[in-house]
């Protein structure tokens, strides 16, 4: 946990930086109740490359009926699913495609990886927009069609709504620690 203080309107606000876990928001509440508490975006996209990583495990053990193994396509994709998408040249884009194609039958892996991409789009987003995009977002995520694992994080965005739009208003984060 990071504790910040930046110059707000008519004095000091208290801002805190954490990851979106349960013990961490507990912490905050009983140790600085009147701060702001703000979701630390590198932990929010790391949670849903978790949720993708489950995904994927699943989606490979129920098509293939084993744990991953090294030629398989899923496990071979691994690496460039946690890319974002602007990173991904040609190249890479083309090859996880095919990978996609060759192992996730039923377009759950994608559908978990474009909701991961889309997550991290919300932190592009103009402030004011923000609240609106995270509501499409979570909304569309909890869809029953959704794979259980974008319904998890869906629900996850939405029980630290405000510490995630807290991002918008406070911009901290504990990655430079």
């Amino acid at each position: 946990m990071d504790r910040r203080s930046t110059r707000g309107v008519g004095g000091r606000r208290r801002v805190g930086d954490a990851r979106p876990l349960r013990p961490y928001r507990k912490a905050f509440d009983d140790s600085l109740p009147d701060a702001t508490q703000v979701a630390d975006p590198f932990h929010v996209v790391k949670l849903a490359n978790s949720k993708l990583d489950e995904c994927r495990r699943r989606v490979q053990n129920e098509t293939l009926g084993h744990r991953a193994r090294r030629d398989d396509p899923l496990y071979r994709s691994r690496r460039l699913l946690t890319k974002a998408r602007d990173r991904l040249d040609d190249k890479g884009n083309a090859k996880l495609l095919g990978f996609l194609e060759a192992g996730d039958p039923h377009g759950e892996v994608r559908m978990t990886w474009r909701a991961k991409g889309t997550l991290r789009g919300f932190y592009a987003q103009p402030a004011d927009e923000a609240e609106g995009f995270l509501a499409a977002l979570t909304a569309h995520a909890v869809v029953p069609s959704m794979p259980t694992e974008v319904r998890s994080l869906g629900r996850t965005l939405r029980r630290w709504r405000d510490q995630i739009l807290a991002w918008h208003e406070a911009k901290v984060s504990n990655g430079p620690t």
